[in-house]
């Protein structure tokens, strides 16, 4: 299936072995987490969701609040994010550092969040600069989130510093 997907959308039949990115499957336990900053309703693998929750609760008791943009994504509705980009003329290769092949994205787990702050434009570097992304820096790791694509990964997708993904413990 995900091959079909990938040359429907021209992605190289060796992008997984090229890109060394892991191919993610969707959970069987997505639960809600509430609506996201543009009004959708998201949901993470029961696991995730609790400790999102936990987390969510310890940043707001230190008045820091953190803002879901995007959660939980299917295989097709990546391939959707996709399929829009390349009707807007982006090339398949330039799609690919911003947005990984369907079937290899982290959201598909039901682990991975996109976050924000107030008065931030969402899914940019701007993040960084904020309160939310100083106090996940210092704090995320003690529920079992990371920062995904820190400068200069090892996956070679920008820099990322809304994306957070929870290690399944």
């Amino acid at each position: 299936m995900l091959l079909k997907i990938h040359r429907e959308l021209g992605i190289a039949s060796s992008y997984s072995n090229d890109s060394g990115v892991p191919i993610y499957t969707e959970p069987n336990d997505l639960v809600s987490i509430g609506l996201d900053v543009f009004d959708r309703p998201q949901s993470l693998a029961s696991k995730t969701a609790g400790k999102w929750h936990d987390m969510r609760l310890a940043a707001s008791s230190e008045s820091v609040e953190l803002l879901v943009v995007s959660a939980f994504r299917s295989v097709d509705y990546q391939a959707s994010i996709i399929q829009k980009k390349l009707l807007n003329g982006q090339l398949i290769e330039d799609i690919l550092k911003t947005n990984t092949a369907p079937g290899h994205s982290e959201h598909h787990s039901g682990r991975a969040l996109d976050l924000t702050a107030l008065h931030c434009k969402v899914l940019s570097e701007e993040f960084e600069q904020t309160n939310a992304f100083r106090w996940l820096t210092e704090n995320a790791h003690a529920f079992g989130f990371t920062l995904s694509y820190p400068r200069h990964n090892k996956w070679g997708m920008i820099y990322e510093p809304w994306h957070w993904c929870h290690d399944g413990s």
